[in-house]
């Protein structure tokens, strides 16, 4: 139960870095940790204690496996969010090159 208080915590901490930083890359910084945050607590979902990995082999007389599926979805997830990782970053990166700074307040008092 505290691994998913834990990661409940790490959630909490990427959402405090997006709705009170002002810098882009923090503000991008705080997305990943939520999604690692997200990944953790998918894949401790599939996790039994004391389970076996999911390798049938012949002549194994194992009762219970480690569910297989979270892992598969959370890797899925991972190359998702690299490439929206990427692409927000990407996007900091122009609006820098317009604006020549980071930070969301001054990028909305220069309207240009």
């Amino acid at each position: 139960m505290i691994v998913y208080l834990l990661c409940f915590t790490l959630f909490l901490v990427g959402l405090y870095g997006v709705l009170t930083q002002r810098n882009l890359v923090k503000i991008v910084i705080g997305l990943s940790i939520m999604e690692i945050s997200i990944f953790l607590f998918f894949t401790l979902i599939g996790y039994i204690q004391g389970a076996a990995a999911p390798i049938v082999v012949r002549g194994q007389v194992e009762t219970q496996f480690v569910d297989p599926l979270p892992q598969a979805m959370v890797l899925t997830a991972i190359v998702i969010a690299l490439a929206t990782n990427a692409m927000l970053l990407s996007i900091a990166i122009r609006l820098y090159r317009k604006y020549k700074t980071f930070d969301i307040r001054e990028m909305r008092s220069l309207k240009g």
